[in-house]
């Protein structure tokens, strides 16, 4: 069981993934709705994972990967993105995410990247 950060401005994805990580057994430690809210919390909490979303007001997901991995290069942290954002999550995997997952999110494929990153 993995302590986790979810990151992203819409409501309705922090619930989603977090019922998808309550039933794979994860605990939520956290929610942020912007990359400087995920700073701030990652710092606090220090989770095990983050999933970060790429486009938030405020502070972007790539900004908050860079100053997170800034202060702790083995932060482990799983980009989400809309279809149609490869650059975006290209741009992410560069700065140091380790794994991205496609919004609608597909339970299994969470999870499968959830387990693979924690490895």
């Amino acid at each position: 069981m993995a302590r986790i950060l979810i990151v992203d401005d819409a409501k309705f994805m922090r619930l989603t993934l977090t019922n998808i990580l309550l039933k794979a057994e994860h605990e939520v430690v956290g929610e942020a709705e912007n990359g400087a809210e995920a700073v701030r919390l990652y710092s606090e909490l220090k989770p095990d994972l983050v999933t970060m979303d790429i486009t938030m007001p405020e502070m972007s997901g790539l900004e908050a990967v860079k100053k997170i991995k800034g202060s702790d290069p083995d932060a482990k942290i799983i980009m989400c993105s809309a279809m149609g954002q490869q650059k975006m999550v290209v741009e992410a995997i560069e700065t140091g995410a380790k794994d991205f997952i496609v919004k609608p999110f597909d339970e299994g494929r969470v999870v499968d990247a959830i387990n693979r990153v924690l490895r």
